[in-house]
């Protein structure tokens, strides 16, 4: 049922291929519209029943393969320092990985159904909710709309989720005078590329000539996968696109300034990351310090020194320092 990777964690690859295929139910129609997931446990506990979940989402463009590393450390801290059984669930949101081929993740394409697709997915594998949810970028803001979304009681009294993790992303509405612009050009030009594309080596050829980084170029590149003689996006640009339009669109200020009661929402600024206004920054500082009534749940900011935007691969040792040992404090 899953297959050993060799520094010993287990990667069950076969669940993101039911949920893509259908397989294992009476029912394949709901399991086709289940997002692709892949489970990552330590492989000395992975026949063990687990008590305590963690999801996992990416950012804009990506998928859940970009977290697996960090993933596996995250496992591998919580085996070795807390007394729960912890898996991690690395979600490929709508539009994005193997479920950018899922049918029935029906639009509007925006934040409130991409948090409402991790609910489907809980229920049509009959888990127990998620006891930490953690999102990079636009995974982040979907983190939030499923915390404010379980808070009011749209998935039920047992839904709330014990820890949101935000990893750099703005909470508010994104004003685009405040943004670089970078992420607008990416995808206005990624919508004028030819369809298939011919090769890797042309679109960052391409993309470099267009002004934009090698490594960025590069890193788009690792999105293509071979379909007869061209490659093919991993992903659904015009959905993405709806998506980000909607994570632009979206203020949860009033969700940080009065966290529901038993849920800790955290929020991770990279120190070099271009993406913070410093009047967001300053207002994060305040409700970082304010005396919370009793009723209410808490909120923390972590600076994470020498880390740009992609902070699990420019500093994943200090995430992991960030993150880990307040996961494993829950009780």
């Amino acid at each position: 049922m899953a297959r050993s990777i060799r520094n010993h964690l287990v990667l069950t690859r076969w669940l993101t291929q039911s949920k893509i295929l259908g397989f294992n139910s009476s029912n394949s129609k709901r399991y086709l519209e289940t997002l692709a997931y892949e489970e990552v446990r330590v492989s000395d506990t992975a026949d063990k029943p687990y008590d305590s979940t963690v999801f996992l989402l990416h950012g804009l463009l990506g998928s859940a393969r970009n977290w697996r590393s960090f993933a596996r450390n995250l496992s591998s801290y919580l085996s070795a320092n807390s007394s729960k059984e912890w898996r991690l669930v690395l979600v490929d949101l709508r539009n994005h990985g193997n479920s950018s081929g899922v049918q029935g993740l029906h639009p509007p394409n925006d934040l409130d159904n991409a948090a409402a697709d991790l609910t489907n997915l809980v229920k049509s594998q009959g888990w127990d909710w998620p006891d930490v949810v953690i999102g990079h970028s636009l995974g982040g803001k979907i983190a939030l709309q499923f915390g404010q979304s379980a808070a009011g009681g749209d998935y039920g009294a047992l839904a709330i989720p014990k820890q949101l993790w935000v990893l750099d992303s703005v909470p508010g509405v994104v004003n685009p005078e405040d943004s670089s612009g970078e992420v607008e050009r990416v995808l206005e030009t990624l919508q004028s590329l030819p369809s298939p594309i011919s090769s890797r080596r042309w679109l960052v050829e391409h993309m470099m000539k267009l002004g934009f980084s090698k490594s960025l170029s590069e890193w788009l590149g690792t999105n293509l996968k071979k379909s007869n003689d061209h490659e093919v996006w991993t992903f659904n640009i015009e959905g993405a696109v709806q998506m980000f339009n909607s994570y632009r669109e979206k203020d949860y200020w009033p969700l940080l300034e009065h966290p529901p009661k038993g849920m800790e929402i955290s929020i991770v600024q990279a120190e070099n990351s271009d993406r913070w206004d410093a009047r967001v920054v300053q207002r994060l500082e305040v409700l970082s310090k304010k005396e919370r009534d009793v009723p209410e749940g808490k909120f923390s900011l972590h600076v994470l020194p020498k880390a740009g935007h992609w902070v699990h691969v420019d500093n994943p040792k200090g995430l992991l320092e960030i993150v880990a040992p307040r996961i494993a404090s829950l009780k």
